[in-house]
């Protein structure tokens, strides 16, 4: 009996409020008059203070009167002042809090140091000064602003909280995604520890698709093929990654990723934890590897060791610019090339070709050694021919990086490129150079008709990059047919069986199944009223999961692959700005933080982050 009392719960009743002048205030009965509180929100207990001690409020405001009304709403008030004045400094803490973790955002998004936000605080409070210097409430805004806290420790530990925050929201999209993909690439930090990159694709329900870091695992001994995998596996099993949605996985091509018996891609489908998926090499690795089927060395080596003569020499660099002011030149540099990265040759042989005429002045007037090259019309016409071509192959790469690129846009841009590579070598013999400005330009200068030249060895090195590109990119042609049925099913010489065995190879489901599919999506007549052209890709949504099981689950994989690894390449990128030579130190979880804030498209809650934290100001 005695335990059944004691956990009883009572309710305050909004009736006591004008009764007995109580109220009911963080889990407690509070007097209106005396602010004295009662633990248990009991009537009797609430009577037997208001008549004992306030005996005379009964004749002073008479019960359901409008008099004892307006005192029970005056002393409300003064109450909830009294009450403000504690809330106030946790209210504008908490404002504080907020303003840390949104500052410590942006400074992570553009990769700044942790200590940058002493900063942008002296910053602030600079600009404030003369911003609101006619402002009534100045000194409230500036005491408001340095509030913030946003010393390198406090940042430190914003990025940090906000990293968990966006990776739990990673976590939930990957639990309700439909199918993901992945790819990988690794590279070498400041301090040389190789780190592995891995990006993942999902697509939800809805055919929406989003590309997102998933992680970044640094290698800090040898970079096998098996070390790839391991360093995987361990972070597969500590994040419980659901591997059997895996569809593909997009790697840079090299041998520690695709080696037939070691390589991580091997390694991967002799384990018993992936399903069977797709494995691709990067387009755009591919097509800068289809790039140097270029057979021009002796081009590329006499322009190289012009321009290393010149630059190499802080004195001849400082006079070849002075020169090039002297003439009005377009440029006041010349550029380097290096074959790591793959558009420096292209913007190498073109300002290399725009400044020859000043390039000759200067070796002429600084006694270099002499470059007979420079004075040959033959090698003058390769040097504009290798230079327009590279301009081609450097537009075609530009095409195809990019965030949210779908693999059926990047086949497309290839067999595009193929195609003008044919219209390039039948114009070539057709002595047509309406594609080639630098050689037209080269031509011009010289007097010559380009008939009376020898055609032929230019079209020979197209013909051998089209070669090139047919021989390597046999990746996607399994590809091609299905994105073209998927993209139109409902054309007018579809052969099913054809249609359905592409399928069926490409993600192992049942035959008959996919051509069943297949029969009646040509024959529903309200799909075909409703498959209009405006539909932005949402056709797969009108049909239903359990008509056309197969055909959307194709649809979902198909949407997920990735073409390339050029997030990957662009993570790098943000790498090397965030771990540079001035934060060397910087631990690989701080760099995992600092880089997956930089690159994700969630935004942290930072409601639910400042709630979990001492909101405190700065001191």
């Amino acid at each position: 009996m005695a335990e059944a009392k004691k956990t009883k719960t009572y309710h305050f009743h909004s009736d006591w409020e004008e009764d007995y002048f109580f109220v009911y205030s963080n889990s407690k009965s509070v007097c209106l008059i005396c602010n004295s509180s009662v633990a248990l929100p009991k009537k009797g207990n609430l009577e037997r203070h208001f008549k004992t001690v306030h005996k005379r409020y009964d004749a002073d405001f008479p019960a359901k009167s409008a008099l004892r009304t307006r005192k029970v709403r005056e002393l409300k008030g003064q109450l909830a002042a009294q009450q403000s004045i504690f809330t106030r400094p946790n209210t504008k803490g908490k404002a504080a809090t907020i303003a840390s973790y949104r500052v410590s955002h942006v400074l992570a998004k553009h990769k700044k140091s942790f200590k940058d936000g002493k900063v942008v605080k002296e910053a602030f409070v600079e600009a404030a000064d003369a911003l609101f210097g006619d402002f009534k409430d100045k000194s409230d805004i500036i005491a408001a602003i340095k509030d913030m806290q946003l010393s390198r420790g406090t940042v430190t530990r914003r990025c940090e909280g906000m990293a968990e925050d966006v990776e739990e929201q990673l976590r939930k999209d990957v639990e309700q995604c439909e199918c993901f993909s992945l790819q990988f690439d690794e590279s070498t930090d400041v301090v040389d520890v190789a780190q592995l990159c891995v990006y993942i694709r999902m697509v939800f329900g809805d055919m929406g698709a989003k590309e997102e870091l998933l992680t970044i695992l640094p290698l800090k001994g040898h970079t096998r093929g098996e070390d790839i995998f391991q360093a995987f596996m361990e972070f597969v099993n500590k994040t419980q990654l659901p591997l059997f949605k895996l569809i593909s996985i997009t790697t840079d091509g090299a041998p520690a990723m695709v080696g037939r018996t070691s390589g991580f891609i091997a390694l991967c489908k002799q384990s018993e934890y992936f399903p069977d998926f797709l494995n691709y090499h990067c387009i755009i690795h591919q097509q800068a590897l289809c790039s140097k089927i270029l057979n021009m060395k002796e081009v590329m080596d006499v322009a190289m060791k012009i321009v290393c003569s010149v630059r190499a020499r802080s004195l001849q660099r400082r006079l070849f610019r002075a020169h090039l002011e002297e003439t009005g030149a377009e440029h006041t540099d010349l550029l380097l090339h290096t074959d790591v990265r793959w558009l420096s040759r292209g913007k190498f042989l073109a300002r290399f070709s725009e400044l020859l005429p000043e390039i000759k002045d200067f070796l002429k007037l600084s006694k270099h050694a002499e470059y007979a090259q420079l004075e040959d019309y033959q090698w003058l016409l390769d040097l504009a021919f290798l230079t327009d071509l590279t301009d081609l192959l450097n537009d075609f790469n530009l095409e195809l990086q990019g965030k949210d690129k779908h693999v059926i846009n990047m086949i497309s841009a290839v067999n595009t490129f193929k195609s003008k590579l044919q219209l390039l070598s039948n114009r070539l013999q057709r002595y047509d150079l309406c594609n080639f400005p630098h050689m037209q330009a080269e031509l011009q200068r010289q007097g010559k008709d380009f008939v009376q030249l020898d055609s032929a060895r230019f079209e020979e090195q197209v013909q051998s990059i089209l070669l090139e590109f047919e021989r390597r990119f046999t990746d996607f042609g399994s590809i091609e047919p299905v994105a073209s049925y998927l993209c139109f099913p409902f054309g007018p010489s579809i052969d099913v069986d054809s249609i359905a065995s592409k399928i069926v190879s490409l993600f192992h489901f049942d035959n008959t199944a996919v051509e069943n599919e297949i029969l009646t999506l040509q024959n529903d007549i309200e799909i075909k009223s409703r498959a209009t052209s405006d539909m932005n890709g949402e056709f797969w949504n009108l049909l239903t999961e359990q008509k056309y099981h197969n055909l959307r689950k194709c649809a979902f994989n198909l949407t997920a692959l990735f073409g390339s690894t050029y997030l990957c390449e662009c993570a790098f990128s943000h790498m090397k700005i965030i771990k540079s030579k001035y934060r060397s130190t910087m631990t690989d979880d701080h760099l995992l933080a600092c880089l997956r804030l930089a690159t994700s498209s969630y935004c942290p809650d930072y409601e639910k982050l400042a709630a979990s934290s001492q909101c405190q100001r700065s001191h």
